[in-house]
């Protein structure tokens, strides 16, 4: 296999997985008073834009075709 047949494979997969598994994004909120620690932390599944999604499936499925067209 080539190189860019693989690559195309693995953009594949991550544009696809990116549709499906959210993110997880903490943030910490407190105040420090000297050795004391007064806080809160807040928790985020943020998804990928599906534009974001569609040009990796996109372009994986381009380097696929293209790693195969080099392989003839």
């Amino acid at each position: 296999m080539k190189a860019v047949f693989i690559i195309g494979i693995v953009l594949l997969v991550l544009g696809v997985a990116s549709l499906l598994v959210p993110l997880p994004h903490s943030e910490n909120h407190g105040v420090k008073l000297g050795d004391t620690n007064v806080g809160v932390t807040t928790t985020h599944n943020q998804r990928v834009s599906p534009i974001v999604s569609a040009v990796l499936i996109v372009g994986g499925i381009g380097a696929m075709i293209a790693g195969r067209r080099t392989r003839a």
